[in-house]
């Protein structure tokens, strides 16, 4: 997601959603976006790891809501698709609406669901909750419970455009029974990886924020943690093949993990 104010299409500057693509493996990049990810992981090689624990977290919290009776999933600065996608996982009756404001995003995600009819692509900025949620192709029934995914998007919100005060907009429209889905860059994550990570990002369209457990429970507001809390993402509720990545230190998986049931 492009949080930097310009939608245009640049492949001489790196882009977040390119980049994550690149440490997942995927191959919609260009030369720049590849020479940011490989200047990151000389410095920090645990990213390309982190980012499949992002992937991974994001199925497992899908899955768990699935099993909940959830049938409603608001994906929003949802990034270049990949395989384990939420529509893929939601099952059969979701509804599923991914966001992002990325041209190449939208372009994307729009061809592969063309023939998808309980799923929709819209154009949105998470800095700008209340047009997201006013957009009639939104297509979801806020009065029954949703599942707000911000999965490694918020750390792109910088503090003067106020973190807490996005997620409190979209809390706002939620049912009780809803559920709120964060992963989020770790300040506490290890120092050299921090400070690269934030060098890169922020020659790219968009900048990153790196905050603390304290900072990010703090989106949870008027929400209920649902066990294990806030912890590092190989921590959340870990599968079997989650420890291949992290078999001795989950923190560097470099983000903290959660979800929260709205009271």
């Amino acid at each position: 997601m492009d949080l930097r104010g310009s939608t245009g299409f640049d492949p001489n500057t790196p882009n977040a959603a390119r980049l994550y693509d690149y440490f997942l493996g995927g191959k919609d990049h260009f030369p720049a976006d590849r020479l940011a990810a490989e200047d990151l992981l000389r410095v920090a090689p645990e990213v390309r790891r982190a980012a499949r624990a992002n992937r991974a977290f994001l199925g497992r919290a899908v899955r768990h809501l699935r099993d909940l009776g959830i049938e409603q999933f608001l994906d929003i600065g949802t990034g270049l698709p990949a395989q384990g996608a939420v529509h893929e996982l939601a099952g059969p009756l979701a509804r599923v609406t991914y966001v992002d404001n990325d041209p190449v995003v939208l372009v994307h995600a729009r061809a592969m669901l063309a023939r998808s009819f309980r799923t929709t692509v819209v154009a949105g900025d998470v800095r700008q909750p209340h047009e997201i949620l006013k957009n009639r192709d939104l297509g979801i029934d806020f009065d029954r419970p949703v599942a707000i995914l911000l999965v490694a998007v918020l750390h792109f919100v910088a503090e003067a455009d106020d973190p807490e005060r996005i997620v409190a907009a979209l809390r706002d429209i939620m049912a009780p029974g809803s559920h709120l889905v964060i992963s989020h860059a770790a300040a506490e994550a290890r120092a050299a990886a921090v400070a690269r990570g934030v060098e890169i990002y922020d020659r790219s369209h968009t900048p990153i924020t790196p905050r603390s457990r304290k900072a990010i429970e703090a989106l949870f507001a008027g929400f209920d943690l649902v066990d294990p809390g806030l912890v590092w993402l190989p921590e959340w509720r870990p599968e079997q093949a989650d420890h291949i990545d992290f078999p001795r230190d989950p923190g560097s998986s470099l983000q903290f993990g959660g979800i929260g049931r709205k009271r």
